[in-house]
């Protein structure tokens, strides 16, 4: 499952849904809008089985919050370019399947996809082109 925090625009959910993305939004779908990233999405990633949550929140890329059971993308990226950020990621060979995105987090910048994986003690990292 595809799970969207709330603080992914409306318009950018939207193109994601005009590319056929299909996903859950917090505060819609999944829990209540005034849910607390840390204090109540983390609890519900333990959860849940083989989801990936796409957030704009910088503080979630942290090795700490590596998990089995999920995976956590942060998009660092222009607001305007989440969908197309996201969309890219979930096409990438090595994260198109939810077995290649569990156990990491993920954080896509303009030149680069970084990410810490679940019992790693150094961030890895490959060059793209988002656009």
């Amino acid at each position: 499952m595809i799970l969207l925090d709330h603080n992914i625009p409306s318009d950018q959910a939207e193109q994601l849904r005009a590319r056929r993305l299909h996903f859950r939004r917090v505060g819609y779908e999944v829990g209540r809008p005034e849910w607390d990233d840390q204090q109540e999405i983390l609890p519900y990633l333990h959860r849940s089985k083989n989801t990936t949550v796409i957030t704009r929140d910088l503080g979630f890329f942290h090795r700490r919050f590596c998990h089995p059971n999920y995976c956590i993308v942060v998009v660092a990226g222009p607001v305007l370019q989440t969908a197309l950020y996201a969309h890219r990621l979930l096409r990438q060979e090595s994260f198109r399947t939810n077995a290649l995105r569990r156990n990491k987090v993920i954080r896509l910048l303009p030149k680069n996809i970084r990410w810490w994986e679940f019992g790693g003690s150094h961030p890895q990292s490959v060059s793209w082109d988002p656009r």
